[in-house]
């Protein structure tokens, strides 16, 4: 089993769309993670059933039981988060505000508040289309710990891999550089780059590339939509070249890409025989050679 991870520095470089089309193309020989948990939409392309769902805890709650609370204010002013606030003479606490640091719990003279588990989101187990399963999830909103969630999302998609004798993990990672993406990276036998041509797809590909030098992590690149500025994708591909990392596609803008999206269809799925898509399947015929040579 090896794991291919699709990440970008920054959101709408076409990401998760690409990571879809590699997904319907490989079928039933790929377990598919969706891993960006936060802003959760693979599942829309690949018509997931939601067959299984999983709560998913991260996190404490400070709970006041008002039948102990005597209203001294303890509580309210050690808070260094504002989380605890006076309502018709009774100490209440904001759920949002609340990071969970116990420090309301230890002073309180009457131990009336109690460090309760969040439900800090959902994970689910789908068949999605070309008789595949995709493991996915949905942070709560405002919950913490979305790296631990894409941790759980990448464990569960490994092991339905080796379970069921499948070749590929295809992982759609989060966008940016932050905890999802750290996690996402974890334990990658290739990473694919998707950018794109602009300034700031320069710029967040300069930062995800220093990530990656950090995990010594061997990368692909796709620069999508590169011509919409030339000038612009010549600078991409001489940082490229300087890091030792092989472009393996250049995809041109092409409408039918959001089209497909409207579709709610991989655009290798709404036109298989469009050049966008010819394109596509040779980038990830290129992948799979890389990656076996390798692993």
């Amino acid at each position: 089993m090896r794991e291919i991870v699709i990440i970008s520095g920054k959101g709408g470089t076409g990401k998760t769309s690409i990571s879809a089309s590699f997904a319907y193309l490989e079928g039933s020989n790929a377990v598919v993670a969706d891993c960006d948990v936060d802003a959760a939409n693979m599942h829309l392309l690949l018509d997931a059933d939601f067959s299984s769902q999983e709560d998913f805890y991260s996190g404490e709650l400070a709970v006041i039981d008002e039948s102990k609370c005597n209203n001294c204010g303890k509580c309210k002013e050690v808070c260094r988060f504002d989380a605890i606030e006076q309502k018709d003479e009774r100490y209440v606490v904001d759920k949002i505000s609340c990071e969970g640091c116990w420090y309301c719990s230890r002073v309180c003279p009457n131990d009336a508040i109690t460090m309760v588990k969040q439900k800090a989101g959902d994970m689910f187990t789908s068949n999605i289309k070309n008789d595949s399963t995709m493991v996915h999830a949905k942070l709560g909103f405002a919950a913490e710990n979305s790296g631990k969630l894409v941790a759980k999302v990448k464990q569960e998609a490994k092991i339905l891999a080796l379970k069921n004798d499948k070749e590929f993990v295809i992982t759609d990672g989060s966008p940016g550089i932050g905890c999802p993406v750290i996690s996402s990276l974890s334990g990658a036998n290739l990473v694919v780059l998707v950018t794109e041509a602009t300034v700031s797809g320069l710029h967040d590909l300069k930062r995800v590339v220093k990530l990656l030098k950090t995990f010594s992590l061997q990368a692909v690149c796709i620069i999508n939509k590169y011509d919409l500025n030339v000038n612009m994708t010549k600078d991409i591909e001489e940082f490229l070249i300087e890091e030792n990392i092989k472009v393996i596609a250049k995809l041109p803008y092409d409408e039918t890409f959001t089209q497909a999206l409207t579709d709610a269809k991989p655009i290798v799925e709404y036109n298989a025989k469009s050049h966008l898509s010819t394109m596509i399947e040779k980038s990830w015929k290129e992948i799979k050679e890389i990656i076996r040579s390798h692993y």
